[in-house]
């Protein structure tokens, strides 16, 4: 069976909702945050000490969007997988690595610079300056959300699970009063999608079966 190894509301989050979005049974486990501080023997199988790590077989992945098109991949057909002979092929790829190197990017550095480090260590200049930098690169999405429903192929794809998993994270960081008109009602739909509606419920009974914290963890670090 296929192991996802996730913290509450990581970036391992895209995965699971691809698995629940895709209806494949996996193995969830759950770890406390930072993984690589408070659950060191998850260094022995993964060095890196980051989330996600996925299993398949003999297959070992740990970037959060590449798993989402694998999975697709390797369970097509699906509606979740834009095909290459579809014209939105190119913009499914872009807005599905999108997602996670240029809208999650620069909320890591909010996180950090914000809530994650001590206090003595904390930045809000630098945090302030990358919120700014998430919220001018997210509004290349306004034209497009403007249009249509969904990004492309107008459907929902594994392109919405990684941007998808960008606007929650904002949400958690308190930039979501900042989108824009129609990334907001995106946002708005993506919440009402069933298999996020069930990755959410996995991801906490999972926690609390468990023994960790159900809390995500950039509201159990707090505000700087």
């Amino acid at each position: 069976m296929m192991t996802l190894f996730h913290c509450v509301s990581a970036r391992s989050f895209r995965p699971l909702w691809t698995l629940e979005a895709l209806g494949l049974p996996y193995e969830l486990k759950m770890l406390p945050f930072p993984p690589r501080v408070l659950k060191r023997d998850y260094l022995d199988i993964n060095p890196l000490g980051t989330v996600p790590l996925f299993l398949d077989g003999k297959v070992r992945m740990t970037e959060s969007a590449a798993i989402c098109q694998y999975l697709c991949a390797t369970h097509a057909p699906t509606p979740l997988q834009v095909d290459v002979h579809e014209e939105d092929f190119g913009a499914y790829l872009n807005h599905l690595h999108f997602g996670e190197a240029t809208l999650t990017f620069p909320q890591t550095l909010v996180l950090r610079y914000s809530r994650f480090e001590p206090e003595e260590r904390r930045m809000p200049t630098v945090a302030d300056d990358y919120a700014k930098w998430f919220l001018a690169r997210l509004k290349k999405l306004e034209p497009v959300l403007e249009q249509r429903s969904y990004l492309c192929a107008n459907r929902f794809t594994a392109a919405d699970i990684s941007v998808g998993y960008a606007l929650m994270l904002a949400e958690m960081i308190d930039l979501a009063p900042a989108f824009t008109l129609a990334v907001a009602a995106y946002w708005e739909r993506l919440k009402q999608e069933p298999a996020y509606q069930r990755a959410l419920k996995a991801e906490h009974e999972a926690a609390l079966a468990q023994g960790v914290s159900p809390v995500p963890a950039p509201l159990q670090f707090g505000n700087g």
